[in-house]
């Protein structure tokens, strides 16, 4: 029988021999990491039945680490075709799971006010602030001014390398990939087409030369002639500052990963998704093409949310200008 977890306040009872696992106040980094392995040691167990409830009556605070644990043990359970069945989820924890999209994979016992509060598209300031970044006002106007001046740029630059794109090769002038953010929410981002129209089917074919959750070559075939130079230049980076303007990214923050990358993650990693993805960050400041190991990555984001202030963002933003400069000018 499972019982109390020596690190953590995770219990399981049992509700007519259905395994209960009672989650506690708060449900981050170490809870995530005994929960799952809470729910692997009753998956592994031959008399388990075919459900387990999952208790969040108690928590009224959940960050990423803990979205990730649900997910990773969610798909373990399915291929044991065990259901998972969430109960006394209050109106704060379901914002999240709606923002992540959980709520439409997860079975969620609702009682009457709660499905009237669920029904309520969730407002930023009702969200927990897993970082004290996600609630700085002074960030968010920085962000925008930063976006429109960036959108601007863009606006003027368009007609030029719209034309070198549609001259170089086929396909469309913009790229739209889905990317996770704040929370693993999916959003689409947005670039100038730097590769072959058939860029994603042709992937399988490229060699990756990085270690981890990450997928890098410096010599990928799929990018253009036109889109090398772009890339060169981080011009092909240009239309995130929509993404920017609509809350999606911030133009300070960690590295946005694809649903691919995140669904390799383990708990510890799901922490950069505190934070919203950044247009720049430490990872682009320290060489972005030179990191091709996902575990310094996940350092670089770690420390960024350990170490950000508001003049620490305008350092980066200075530094990143700085850097493109020398680009343009023949420099590193």
């Amino acid at each position: 029988m499972v019982g109390q977890t020596s690190e953590t306040n995770i219990k399981v009872t049992f509700r007519e021999k259905i395994p209960v696992i009672n989650l506690p106040l708060r449900f981050t980094v170490l809870e995530a990491q005994s929960f799952k392995l809470t729910c692997q040691e009753l998956l592994s167990q031959g008399n388990t039945t075919g459900k387990i409830i999952i208790d969040f009556s108690q928590t009224n605070f959940l960050d990423s680490c803990g979205i990730g644990s649900l997910v990773t043990s969610l798909k373990t359970a399915k291929k044991k075709n065990i259901d998972f069945v969430l109960y006394g989820v209050n109106s704060q924890v379901m914002g999240i799971f709606s923002l992540a999209g959980l709520d439409q994979i997860l079975t969620i016992e609702k009682s009457t006010q709660l499905e009237v509060e669920s029904n309520q598209k969730p407002e930023e300031n009702q969200l927990p602030v897993t970082h004290s970044s996600v609630q700085s006002w002074v960030k968010r106007l920085i962000d925008i001014v930063g976006a429109l001046v960036g959108l601007f740029i863009t606006g003027i630059l368009f007609i030029p390398i719209a034309i070198s794109i549609k001259f170089d090769s086929p396909g469309p002038i913009f790229f739209g990939q889905i990317r996770c953010g704040w929370m693993g929410r999916r959003f689409r981002m947005w670039k100038f087409r730097s590769m072959c129209e058939n860029a994603e089917q042709l992937k399988g074919q490229i060699k990756n030369q990085a270690r981890g959750a990450i997928f890098k070559n410096e010599n990928d075939s799929r990018i253009t002639k036109v889109g090398s130079f772009l890339r060169r230049k981080s011009l092909d980076e240009l239309p995130q500052f929509w993404n920017v303007l609509k809350g999606d990214m911030s133009l300070v923050g960690t590295r946005p990963p694809t649903p691919d990358e995140v669904e390799r993650y383990e708990i510890p990693q799901w922490q950069r998704l505190n934070v919203k993805p950044g247009m720049t960050g430490e990872w682009q400041v320290n060489g972005r093409s030179q990191v091709k190991n996902f575990e310094d990555i996940i350092g670089l984001d770690l420390k960024y949310q350990k170490d950000w202030s508001l003049m620490y963002d305008i350092k980066l933003i200075i530094r990143t200008v700085v850097i493109l400069f020398r680009k343009s000018s023949g420099g590193c």
